[in-house]
């Protein structure tokens, strides 16, 4: 345990501590989400720094000492965050899905207001997973920045884990890849890739010009669209927790 009196030491995360958290509401798990990824951004800073020092065979012990306590205090985030979810049935279920840690089980439930995404629709609108808005300059966004990065971080563990067997979401990204190559390939986006360049050709780079003009969408768009069918599933099923 840590010296209390020492007024340098980390106090660690007690089992009271840790059942306190299934008490606490979606706004300050929402915080306490994005405190885990401010100490996670310090921790990776300080790491790059204290690597950088040691290559050039420079002193870094308090780097070491600071990377040390926030790499702590970032880990003390997680299982308070997973008591949480575990308190209910969606978190439960969250959990459960391979690919989804307490993290973003935690940060994509925060984000859920039931009593005003009372839809699927609704809820893939507020995470910017609706094709059909439109942001134009000088407009309110109509989705929230945060659910829309939640929601890439989402389809990116499904990709991670796509390759295993039992990652349901994870093979739904892969079969539908598949899917998503061979239209492209078949000509099935070409109107669409036609109206795209018209719009935004000049601010393309070379190579994304090339396929749109061949009347097909770059590699990468046709990743995000793969990604986006399980992960516009997961949170349906979610919202229905």
């Amino acid at each position: 345990d840590a010296d209390l009196t020492d007024p340098g030491a980390l106090i660690p995360l007690s089992r009271d501590l840790r059942a306190a958290a299934r008490e606490m509401g979606r706004d300050e798990i929402g915080s306490l989400v994005d405190l885990y990824y401010r100490l996670q951004e310090h921790r990776i800073a300080l790491g790059n720094q204290a690597g950088s020092l040691e290559r050039a065979d420079r002193p870094h012990a308090v780097i070491d000492h600071f990377f040390g306590n926030v790499s702590v205090l970032e880990r003390q985030v997680v299982p308070a965050l997973k008591v949480w979810c575990e308190a209910s049935d969606a978190g439960s279920w969250a959990l459960s899905v391979m690919g989804i840690g307490p993290v973003l089980a935690a940060r994509t439930i925060s984000f859920i207001d039931i009593e005003k995404a009372n839809t699927a629709g609704k809820v893939w609108s507020f995470f910017g997973l609706n094709p059909t808005q439109k942001w134009n300059k000088g407009e309110r966004r109509p989705w929230c920045a945060e659910a829309k990065t939640t929601a890439w971080k989402i389809g990116d563990s499904f990709v991670k884990v796509s390759g295993r067997e039992n990652a349901y979401f994870g093979q739904m990204y892969r079969e539908r890849k598949a899917v998503e190559v061979a239209k492209n390939e078949m000509g099935a986006y070409a109107e669409q890739a036609a109206a795209d360049l018209a719009e935004r050709g000049a601010r393309m780079t070379p190579e994304q010009r090339a396929h749109y003009a061949a009347g097909r969408f770059p590699p990468g768009r046709i990743d995000l669209r793969a990604r986006r069918a399980p992960v516009k599933l997961f949170l349906a099923l979610l919202q229905e927790k």
